[in-house]
């Protein structure tokens, strides 16, 4: 065992990070979606 995996500076569960950054993007590009068809809606 290596050194780094004595000492683990977050003990989180990874995959929580992951979904938690998913969504966040998967948020951004759908904000930009919508404002893009309102645009074209309007337009």
């Amino acid at each position: 065992m290596n050194e780094f995996e004595k000492n683990v500076q977050s003990k989180r569960n990874d995959a929580i990070d992951s979904g938690v950054a998913f969504g966040v993007s998967f948020a951004f590009f759908a904000v930009i979606f919508i404002i893009a068809q309102a645009i074209k809606f309007i337009g």
